[in-house]
């Protein structure tokens, strides 16, 4: 017989890692309470604390980021075609 793991929504980790910040239960708890290990709390939320920096980094951080991957691009781009026309102009004789 093939088990299969339980896969949880992002809602429902996010609740549960809210309460264990939070804080009122302990990890045993909460673990009791959504039948689930108390490890994987503990993963829940230190993923949960960690990720909490990129809710307040802003929109300019990301905005920065996905521009330079966009020059990044254009620049290869532009190095691309650069090397096309100077192989048709060698190829035309010019």
């Amino acid at each position: 017989m093939k088990t299969t793991r339980k896969r949880y929504s992002s809602d429902f980790k996010a609740k549960v890692a809210l309460e264990a910040i939070r804080g009122d239960l302990t990890l045993t708890e909460l673990s009791a309470k959504h039948g689930i290990h108390h490890t994987m709390i503990a993963a829940w939320k230190r993923q949960a604390i960690d990720g909490m920096a990129s809710t307040f980094a802003g929109a300019s951080e990301v905005a920065r980021a996905s521009g330079e991957a966009e020059i990044d691009k254009l620049h290869s781009k532009i190095g691309q075609l650069v090397v096309e026309r100077d192989f048709l102009a060698k190829a035309l004789g010019r």
